[in-house]
């Protein structure tokens, strides 16, 4: 099995990365799925996070509301950091059980783990290879305003909080540069998808994965 930690920045297109990696056969784990996952309504997380921010953070159907929780954190490091010593051990948790039920039915397949925090978190060291999806600043800003319905300087704030995507591509294995066709961006992940399999099968052994 490889594990494979695919991340980038605010609107650098890792979702559309990550569906063309599921179509080019890989396996496809979303945190920001798990994440929705552990803080549904009266799991653990769920009143971890309301007990901390009280219950203006909820939707009416007592779901979280995940742009006001992120307003919060983005602007208050001490309660990102509370955030994520309530989610993060159980979204780990649940990881580790996909991941383990991956391997015992297909152990050469290949894991792809959308990561958005990946290097903030420093979790470099827990994947065999890292693939960056990139795209420029500018492009980042416009595609998660469009998509979240925020404005520009909460989109650059939000960037801020993280490492900048110029750097995360000093740090990654693959870059897949998402600022052109969506063409581009398949033929990209075909190409990487064609490596990780020749590295899988290195590791696992030609005649087990073959």
């Amino acid at each position: 099995m490889l594990i494979v930690g695919l991340t980038g920045g605010i609107g650098s297109g890792k979702s559309v990365a990550a569906r063309m990696f599921k179509d080019e056969g890989a396996y496809v784990i979303d945190l920001d799925e798990l994440a929705r996952r552990v803080v549904e309504p009266d799991k653990p997380a769920w009143r971890d996070v309301v007990s901390y921010f009280g219950t203006g953070i909820l939707n009416p159907d007592r779901t979280v509301n995940r742009s006001a929780l992120a307003e919060i954190i983005f602007s208050d490091p001490e309660s990102r950091k509370a955030l994520e010593g309530f989610t993060h051990p159980r979204i780990f948790e649940e990881q580790d059980t996909l991941v383990k039920a991956i391997k015992g039915q297909d152990p050469c397949s290949i894991v792809v783990i959308e990561f958005p925090l990946l290097f903030e978190l420093r979790f470099q060291n827990k994947f065999d290879k890292i693939i960056l999806v990139y795209a420029p600043k500018d492009a980042q800003i416009r595609r998660a305003g469009e998509r979240d319905g925020v404005s520009e300087e909460e989109v650059d704030k939000r960037l801020r909080a993280q490492i900048s995507i110029e750097e995360k591509r000093l740090l990654s294995d693959y870059i897949i540069g998402n600022e052109g066709s969506l063409q581009s961006t398949r033929n990209q992940v075909r190409e990487v998808m064609r490596e990780l399999r020749k590295l899988s099968r290195k590791k696992e052994g030609e005649d087990i994965c073959s």
